[in-house]
């Protein structure tokens, strides 16, 4: 089933996103005018990324020492994009957007994200620019976000130093007021910023005629000591060229400067760079230091920051969502089509036996009960590979791990708009939902859809880690997601150290609540009713779990399985996405195909009979609170 159909149930059969129409903010729009930006964006991503996919892993960025080279289908791919509106979709028509719900933005950026993850810029230029419409001034918002939101410029984030890299309290980039009027700027208090950024994609190119850094950085106090912690941390607007207080370019370039591009096993379409600010090599007015404009409160820069971090954590979760589809679409094609072994014949019993006696064998040389055993007629026709079990299985978890996390991330984008133009009680449920489910919508599809991958490449067999075929690629590039935008491990202690616990548990609540609705609805489906028992005992066994990790109150020993629980924890939330899904399904199968319907509910199924099992052995340490992996001492290793 093509992406396309896939979305199409989703968002229209299981989401309800027309009735999105009804709310005063998207009142000009209709199934149509969406219906609409889907067809350009596959257009563009079927024309302008998917057939330069293999091109930009081949070719690397590369510095000639004056300015990064990328290939020219990259340029021509973001100049596209641009000026299809997609970077200001959900903005609001006075700046030039189109008031388009988030879950439409997110399905028609999926296109995108399948077609070729690493040659779009768009998702950090997007996240960027939308931070400034919330924390930052009026001219910061005319100047910096609407050039980023018209193509004009791009935008990154920098957080990461060489030494600090998931540690933010260890950041040493420093700012100073630069001069005696430093707040008289019309475009916010102007600093001077001396550091070293690591790991920031897009953070040099030529692909728009600015870039525009958003640092975390300290302002030293009257003695010149940083403030320890991430207490410390205020964010800067750090332009790589300065711009007038009218959003014209002066010409001059900031002390900003690449000292290195890093060489990644995957993503190589999308530079990333370790970059110096305030080494001197571009002195502004004779001086060292890049130049920098306050956004919010000093000191109060995480907060701002985390605005975008949310945002790119989700937007991860997408794109190892649509790498594993692609993975799977390669391989269920390569599966129809691949010739290979022949179907085996069952074996024959001797008058009156039914089963092997005692002790007995069975082997292609005979068997003792005078009998012969399982083989196959080489004079056959060859079978498909989709023929084999277990090719088959490893088809199925491959479509139960792909398109429930691509239904997960579209619940979450649902929640978003919910959360900005729904009722207020209902607003705020969202937001709680949000809060509690980021860290399983960043993860759990990196962890899975890259399982999926890895299943893709298994399809193939020997031809799946040659680069003749493009698995290996979608292997490769998944792989950077459980690192990109927090890893896996420090999501794992956000969900458990943060976001069950945070509002005396509300969020957490909730969630169940709406778990146990999507429960009683399936009791009344004889088809459904098993896995409706199965998840309301898997959400006994994640509450459960929860209260005894935290029994003793000590964060180590709570702390200590966190990823296991994670896993549990996410795999509990897809399988009731999943249950949720088949619902959906089954009361629309009589307008869908059967085979769409079919292929919807043996996922479902699978899940339950083959994935949810998984969880119990996850909450057992976590319930026990075991400490193999903490006491085992250093040396031991």
């Amino acid at each position: 089933m093509s992406l396309r159909s896939t979305l199409d149930f989703l968002l229209y059969q299981w989401l309800g996103a027309e009735s999105l129409n009804q709310r005063e903010r998207f009142a000009d729009h209709s199934r149509e005018t969406f219906d609409a930006v889907f067809d350009t964006c596959e257009r563009i991503a079927r024309e302008k990324y998917a057939p330069f996919n293999r091109l930009v892993d081949t070719q690397e960025p590369r510095f000639d020492g004056e300015k990064v080279i990328l290939p020219q289908a990259t340029h021509d791919a973001q100049k596209a994009y641009a000026a299809s509106g997609m970077l200001s979709a959900a903005q609001d028509y006075d700046i030039g957007g189109m008031q388009l719900p988030y879950t439409v933005e997110a399905a028609a950026n999926a296109f995108f994200a399948m077609a070729s993850v690493s040659m779009g810029s768009s998702l950090l230029t997007t996240g960027n620019a939308n931070l400034l419409m919330v924390h930052g001034t009026p001219a910061q918002k005319e100047v910096f976000a609407r050039s980023e939101f018209s193509g004009r410029f791009s935008g990154t984030m920098c957080l990461s130093e060489p030494q600090a890299g998931s540690s933010l309290s260890d950041i040493t980039t420093r700012a100073v007021p630069d001069g005696a009027g430093f707040e008289a700027d019309p475009l916010g208090p102007r600093y001077r910023l001396k550091g070293h950024k690591m790991w920031i994609s897009s953070g040099e190119h030529e692909l728009t005629d600015n870039i525009i850094h958003l640092v975390l950085a300290k302002i030293p106090d009257a003695d010149g000591r940083l403030i320890p912690g991430t207490k410390g941390l205020s964010l800067f607007i750090v332009p790589k060229k300065l711009v007038a207080a009218d959003g014209e370019l002066t010409g001059v370039r900031n002390d900003v400067a690449l000292a290195g591009l890093n060489h990644k096993l995957g993503w190589r379409g999308t530079t990333n760079t370790l970059l110096n600010f305030g080494e001197g090599k571009y002195p502004v007015n004779g001086q060292a230091g890049a130049v920098g404009y306050l956004v919010g409160q000093p000191h109060k820069g995480l907060r701002c920051m985390f605005h975008m971090m949310n945002e790119a954590r989700i937007a991860i979760g997408m794109a190892a969502t649509m790498l594993g589809l692609a993975g799977y679409e390669a391989s269920l094609d390569y599966a129809k089509n691949r010739p290979q072994g022949r179907p085996i014949q069952a074996p024959t019993l001797r008058a009156g036996a039914s089963s092997l006696p005692p002790g007995g064998t069975d082997s292609t040389l005979g068997r003792p009960d005078g009998g012969t055993s399982a083989g196959k007629d080489a004079a056959a026709p060859q079978s498909r590979i989709i023929e084999h079990a277990d090719v088959r299985r490893m088809l199925l978890a491959q479509k139960s791990y792909c398109e429930g996390a691509l239904a997960l991330q579209l619940y979450c984008a649902r929640l978003v708009d919910e959360q900005r133009t729904g009722a207020p009680e209902a607003a705020d449920e969202a937001r709680l939902l949000l809060e509690v489910l980021t860290p399983i919508a960043k993860s759990w599809p990196s962890e899975w859809c890259l399982e999926a991958n890895s299943l893709a490449i298994q399809v193939h067999g020997g031809y799946g880690y040659t680069r003749d075929f493009p698995v290996e690629q979608y292997w490769r590039d998944n792989r950077l997601n459980m690192i990109h935008e927090g890893t896996h491990g420090i999501q794992a202690l956000d969900l458990l150290g943060r976001k069950v616990l945070m509002e005396g548990g509300r969020g957490l609540a909730l969630l169940a609540g709406r778990i146990a609705a999507t429960s009683a609805r399936a009791r009344a489906e004889p088809a459904l009713a098993g896995h409706a028992g199965a998840l309301e005992a898997a959400l006994r066994q994640v509450g459960g779990a929860t209260q005894a990790a935290w029994a003793t109150g000590h964060p180590a020993e709570a702390l200590a399985n966190a990823v296991p629980y994670m896993q549990a924890f996410g795999h509990t939330v897809l399988a009731w996405i999943w249950l949720d899904v088949a619902l959906a399904s089954r009361a629309s199968d009589a307008t869908e195909s059967i085979a769409a319907h079919a292929g919807r509910m043996g996922a479902a199924r699978y899940f339950y009979h083959y994935e949810l099992p998984k969880i119990g052995a996850w909450l057992n340490v976590v319930s026990s609170r075991d400490s193999t992996c903490a006491d085992l001492p250093e040396e031991a290793f």
